[in-house]
């Protein structure tokens, strides 16, 4: 799970409960770089969201391992 945000506060309105949300960009996550996210709605039509995170260099590696005991043991 990642804690996001969205850029503009007010793209949170244009959500639906039966939306589907596609986040781009984790292979090149880096701490400070927006996300960007793909939402495609049930009527076929799609928005496009920044997505802001507070992770820094570690919790990335935590992240992208699964955990961070997965990451500690790759380490091993």
């Amino acid at each position: 799970m990642l804690p996001l945000t969205f850029q503009i506060p007010a793209d949170y309105d244009k959500i639906r409960p039966d939306d589907k949300i596609s986040i781009k960009g984790l292979a090149n996550f880096t701490p400070g770089k927006p996300l960007s996210a793909v939402v495609k709605h049930s009527d076929g039509s799609k928005d496009d969201f920044q997505l802001n995170h507070t992770f820094n260099e570690t919790q990335i590696e935590w992240f992208q391992a699964g955990s961070a005991l997965n990451r500690m043991k790759e380490l091993q």
